[in-house]
């Protein structure tokens, strides 16, 4: 498979989550899957992406020019597609992989991650939506989105558009397992 990893690029982030960022990067290489990320040379973007290319596989960086020219990028990487904007680099993202799995991060990766919740909730991706929920970071999160469940802002059906994962591994495996969304559920119904 090919995934998409969405992760902070802050390398500030605490030990437990930059350890489950490499384990997630080993996993993928030592199961044969190809790494997509934001090609960031920090955080656990870079964590991801060096523990995975460390064990043998495959990172391919997805990175807006404005980035290269600030030189944010991962000179490692074993293949660079350079975007013009981060609109197309979301895309392109979206668009190289089989399924997506989102790590801790910051508001860009939560932007990630909601995006492409919402691409799924219409129909436009249909590939499964992993969160790595270590150390419990996404339970604010998971919260609220139980909450748009709740007060039907959200219909039932769309508690099903992502999966929760405790463990890289685990991760890994539901990215594998869960079937590819039904677009018919993007059709309007009443709530």
């Amino acid at each position: 498979m090919t995934i998409t990893v969405y992760a902070a690029s802050s390398g500030q982030a605490p030990a437990p989550f930059v350890e489950a960022a490499r384990q997630l990067g080993q996993l993928m290489a030592e199961a044969g899957h190809v790494l997509v990320n934001g090609a960031g040379r920090t955080g656990l973007m870079a964590a991801t992406a060096n523990a995975c290319l460390e064990a043998g596989g495959e990172a391919v960086g997805v990175i807006p020019q404005f980035m290269i020219e600030q030189d944010w990028q991962h000179r490692g990487m074993t293949r660079l597609i350079v975007t013009p904007d981060m609109h197309s680099r979301k895309q392109r993202m979206a668009a190289e992989s089989d399924a997506c799995i989102a790590l801790p991060g910051g508001v860009g990766t939560l932007e990630e991650l909601l995006e492409i919740i919402t691409w799924k909730q219409l129909g436009l991706y249909l590939k499964p939506i992993v969160v790595l929920n270590t150390g419990g970071y996404f339970n604010p999160l998971l919260a609220q989105l139980q909450s748009a469940l709740d007060q039907h802002f959200m219909r039932p059906v769309h508690a099903a558009i992502w999966q929760v994962a405790g463990t890289p591994a685990e991760a890994l495996r539901l990215a594998a397992t869960t079937p590819l969304w039904d677009a018919s559920v993007r059709k309007f119904a009443a709530l």
